[in-house]
């Protein structure tokens, strides 16, 4: 570890010891308030399965009114594999949990100070275990197929959706097409978190359209009216409009670059469907990326998708790109199991002529006894052109909506058009998914085992016999089990290490675990964050050496997120760990952490995400950690992270770690800031590992029953009275899968013997009661400043820990 990292650690961990004498109040024993029972474990259900032997796919059914049917049998259905009928081997109708958690206990109420009484905390997020989510939604806004209204009313819709319809046991993403990985596109049950991930909806300059309904006329090129008007006819002029522009009447200021660039080699109609292309086989892409994360998830998932739609083909039919893309994307939904649900925010149009429309053209201004001549060719030619200007619209119209109709039909989703109402439209899907059937046959062999042909695509027809119900199911699926079509085709190590950064989940064979707390030097007038990633060691394959010893490699690539999607910090780096064998038990079963400090220079949300491959068994982890940097310049108050230990970490020296670079050295944060003259400034540090101790890791905050949880962090801009001596006061709570558990007393915050009132270190030893539920616990510390105005008197800071016995 280089000397930085140890000063990185350091400042956050050695005030942990030195301010427990500073608060004798602080060492409590926490026991139960009132315990909330656990809701039930939920076994994981396979809803769609293609194997050798069976075929597994889900079912809707709904009456006149959209209500799910739940009452049907195996002899209600009829189901046939292209044309042939086959015979049902098992049915069943699965009905999302509906129950909901009880409510929280009331909390005590917020600390008073001196002046009015100080809002009251929130409480920290609840982290969802698997068993406890009962929807999984996916919230993708195509923003690169979003016009400027459509962006503006998709925003408004989802804020009522997390105010109004988001209910407990939601796992719930916003995502933008246009915005790659960013640190707030990801699953959460936070609705803060939610809340900024919608505020960042806006119009994407790159969007395949700049107008949801593009009027008439945009592209008419105007004459001169000195030659047409006054003097009647020039038959020097012999059109009205650019010939090669026929199709771009979404004319987009944002894609001036990208237009001009692709007229180089592709003018006219081909610069424009090549550049809607690139959109929108880019939007499919991301369905993609956000399908390949949600298969790992159990159950039935969905994706609400946003966008102003998409052709599926090209305007002269002979161009597949889209349409084989689309194919592919319905193949891996329908096996990862997701429904995708398409809405066309653009509503109701007025597909005739609007008040928007530009009709002005040469007979605007000039002879009316001229203008008003139905014989002249000119005038012909004239409204000749303004009829397929509006007709061409009508169908641009309507083809966008093909490729949004299809997405929603193959999966068994739905495609909602004309309804000005988005919120409507959002609790429509959610109703659609109260439940649906799992329906299998056995297939013949030929379907999915035979040898030696091109893999073709099955078609799945589902009917009921009982009349009045609607049927929606997948369309179908390609000639692979589902083993072959989700194998993963990435060779390369680096393909394997972005592979899994990419995924929106933590995944892989080797289990890691990562923990990120944001704090401030002052002395050098910077924020950065600490992250420590845990690696659990039986996952990892040590080989023995001539020697005697056992030696483990892996590669570990770490990169750290905007919420623009940039990328802020990356370092790729290849280890090596040599372990004498009286010392390989307990290492695997300690496990490594791997230490990353990063300089932030812009407050706002980030991301770090981490992937670690085994270079000898190739198994692959990866773990993401969002972080939120607030500004410290605004001064008011505000909390660092919190560190978590039982004791100090006790290294083994018997242990050799070395590492040489790998896919390029770690790059300087872009982020680092300057800082004052003479002052060094704060850097990265290139990733260390070293060994950890099982219960104390930070990364692993894993404790046990009566031991005693020690708690550490840092005031930031307190206020300070006549003394120059803060005056604040402190509070503990203790949440169980969001239920409050704990409530400790409030304490006066005594900060005798420390000097440096910017950074004020606190702390405290809470007991852990033998009568707590073993599970995942969340600790919250209040701090009230008595001497700020009440809006800014409050600071709240907050990290989970398990409990076990």
């Amino acid at each position: 570890m280089n000397k930085r990292t140890i000063i990185a650690l350091l400042l956050l961990l050695s005030f942990v010891i030195t301010g427990l004498g500073q608060q004798p109040t602080t060492q409590t024993q926490a026991q139960t308030q009132q315990s909330a029972p656990s809701p039930p474990a939920q076994t994981r259900e396979d809803v769609v399965r293609i194997t050798t032997n069976l075929v597994q796919v889900d079912v809707s059914v709904t009456d006149h009114n959209g209500q799910p049917v739940t009452d049907l049998t195996a002899d209600d259905f009829e189901v046939t594999e292209d044309g042939r009928p086959q015979k049902i081997s098992n049915l069943s109708f699965i009905k999302p949990a509906s129950a909901e958690p009880p409510p929280p206990a009331a909390p005590a109420p917020a600390v008073r100070p001196a002046r009015g009484v100080a809002p009251v905390p929130p409480p920290p997020p609840v982290h969802l275990r698997p068993e406890q989510v009962r929807r999984t939604v996916a919230l993708v806004v195509d923003d690169l197929g979003l016009s400027f209204e459509s962006s503006h009313y998709v925003r408004e819709a989802l804020k009522k959706f997390v105010d109004e319809q988001m209910q407990p046991g939601d796992l719930v993403a916003v995502i933008r097409t246009g915005a790659g990985i960013g640190a707030l596109q990801q699953f959460t049950a936070d609705r803060s978190l939610l809340y900024a991930a919608i505020d960042r909806v806006r119009y994407n300059l790159n969007s395949r359209n700049f107008s949801a309904f593009a009027p008439v006329g945009n592209d008419i090129r105007t004459v001169g009216s000195s030659v047409i008007g006054m003097n009647g006819r020039d038959e020097s002029i012999s059109t009205f409009r650019n010939s090669d522009d026929t199709h771009d009447s979404q004319y987009n200021p944002g894609n001036e670059l990208i237009n001009s660039l692709l007229r180089l080699s592709t003018p006219g109609i081909q610069a424009n469907q090549y550049r809607d292309d690139i959109f929108s086989v880019g939007t499919l892409g991301a369905l993609n990326y956000i399908i390949r994360g949600l298969r790992t998830l159990p159950g039935r998932k969905s994706i609400v998708l946003f966008s102003d739609g998409f052709r599926m083909y090209d305007q002269d039919q002979g161009s597949q790109r889209i349409l084989d893309s689309m194919n592919r994307l319905v193949d891996l939904a329908n096996r990862a199991s997701v429904v995708i649900y398409t809405i066309d925010p653009r509503g109701v149009q007025v597909l005739g002529v609007t008040a928007a429309d530009n009709f002005a053209g040469p007979f605007s201004h000039g002879n009316t006894n001229f203008a008003s001549d139905n014989g002249d060719p000119l005038q012909e030619q004239w409204v000749q052109g303004i009829d397929s200007d509006l007709q061409t619209r009508r169908n641009d119209f309507f083809a966008t909506q093909q490729g949004l109709s299809y997405l929603a039909k193959q999966t068994g989703g739905l495609f909602i058009r004309n309804n000005n109402d988005i919120v409507g439209a959002l609790r429509r899907v959610l109703n659609d998914q109260k439940g649906y059937y799992l329906l299998g046959y056995r297939p013949d062999e030929s379907t999915v085992n035979e040898q030696g042909r091109r893999a073709g695509f099955h078609h799945i027809t589902v009917k009921v016999k009982r009349p009045g119900l609607s049927v929606r199911t997948r369309s179908g699926f390609y000639h692979f089990t589902d083993e072959e079509a989700l194998r993963p085709v990435y060779q390369s190590v680096p393909q394997q290490l972005y592979a899994a950064l990419a995924s929106p989940f933590t995944s892989g064979d080797i289990n890691v675990r990562m923990s990120s707390v944001f704090g401030f030097d002052p002395e050098r007038g910077g924020s950065f964050t600490e992250s420590i990633l845990h690696i659990n060691g039986q996952d990892l394959t040590f080989t023995k050496q001539p020697d005697g010893t056992h030696k483990a490699s892996f590669q570990i690539l770490s990169v750290t997120f905007g919420d623009n999607g940039r990328v802020v910090d990356q370092d790729a780096r290849a280890y090596s760990i040599v372990v004498e064998e009286a010392n390989l038990e307990h290492t695997r079963n300690s496990g490594l952490i791997y230490v990353v400090t990063l300089p932030i220079k812009k407050p706002g949300a980030y991301q770090l995400r981490m992937a670690i491959r085994d270079s000898t068994s190739g198994h692959v982890g990866s773990a993401n950690q969002f972080i939120e940097v607030p500004d410290i310049k605004k001064k008011r108050l505000t909390l660092s992270g919190i560190i978590l230990s039982r004791s100090a970490p006790q290294p083994t020296t018997n242990s050799t770690v070395s590492n040489s670079a790998s896919n390029g050295a770690a790059n300087p944060a872009s982020g680092a800031g300057a800082s004052a003259a003479g002052t060094p400034e704060i850097s990265a540090t290139q990733g260390q590992v070293q060994e950890a101790h099982p219960l104390v890791s930070q990364a692993i905050r894993r404790f046990q029953h009566g031991q005693a949880l020690t708690y550490g962090y840092y005031i930031y801009n307190a206020r300070l009275n006549s003394a120059r001596r803060p005056q604040l006061q402190t509070q503990l709570r203790l949440y169980r899968d969001g239920q409050l558990v704990y409530t400790g007393k409030i304490n006066e915050f005594d900060a005798a013997g420390q000097t440096d009132m910017r950074q004020i270190e606190a702390g405290g030893i809470l007991r852990l009661g033998t009568d707590l539920k073993p599970g995942e616990y969340v600790l919250q510390v209040i701090v009230i400043d008595k001497l700020a105005t009440s809006d800014a008197s409050l600071a709240t800071q907050w990290m989970d820990f398990d409990l076990v016995d």
